[in-house]
């Protein structure tokens, strides 16, 4: 009897191991746990759903997109040297790998779930070449955005931060005379890549969903302009 490769199944198989996995993860990174994996999943889907793009691919790719960030956790010293020396995109591409191969995934899509992991990383800087590698990365970086990308950029900011981290620049908050710089001053961040993502989308939805996003973050940073200034005191 020939064998039938379930997809259905096996992304429901993924979706309970990689979240298990999250949930396993002693201190968990709050920007980058599993909700946002689970958030990336459903719009990376609903994306696909309106792009025409494979379900199955996309789906898969958004599960397994930021597994290495969880690759430090109970998987020996060597696993956790090579976590701290790695970027997570490529780790997450090999223990993608893993998985993929442990359900018997064939190899067309296969290789088409990797590309699409590996192409997600705003800082590995490579290009996704497929229609569901766009998709995976414009879901991933929808998530920066809006409200959500709001709380996110506070925590990832307070993670970051070191002595010299300072809220925003003392007398230049919204990088209007300075070259930001987000390392220094978290505020800066914004103008250093959460602005940007809108040029960046790859699909129309993506782009359409960006729009709605940034709007939301430039009514944020005009009402810190105005708490700033003092702007709308009663009386």
């Amino acid at each position: 009897m020939a064998f039938t490769f379930d997809r259905d199944a096996v992304l429901a198989q993924v979706y309970r191991e990689v979240e298990g996995r999250f949930a396993s993860v002693g201190r968990a990174d709050l920007a980058h746990g599993w909700d946002h994996i689970e958030r990336v999943y459903r719009l990376a889907l609903a994306i696909a759903q309106r792009e025409g793009a494979d379900q199955f691919v996309v789906g898969m790719a958004a599960l397994l997109h930021d597994l290495g960030r969880v690759a430090t956790e109970g998987e020996g010293e060597e696993r956790l040297f090579t976590a701290q020396e790695r970027h997570h995109a490529d780790l997450s591409h090999d223990l993608a790998a893993e998985v993929l191969a442990a359900h018997g995934v064939p190899a067309e899509e296969r290789e088409a779930i990797l590309h699409a992991v590996l192409a997600h990383s705003f800082s590995r800087g490579i290009e996704p070449q497929t229609l569901e590698a766009r998709v995976v990365r414009d879901a991933d970086r929808l998530d920066g955005l809006g409200a959500i990308g709001v709380m996110r950029w506070a925590i990832t900011g307070a993670l970051r931060a070191v002595a010299e981290t300072r809220p925003y620049h003392p007398t230049d908050p919204f990088a209007e005379q300075h070259v930001p710089d987000d390392r220094r001053y978290l505020l800066d961040h914004f103008y250093t890549k959460l602005l940007r993502i809108g040029e960046m989308m790859g699909t129309a939805t993506g782009r359409a969903l960006a729009q709605e996003r940034l709007a939301f973050m430039r009514r944020y940073l005009e009402e810190f302009r105005r708490e700033l200034r003092l702007e709308g005191l009663p009386g």
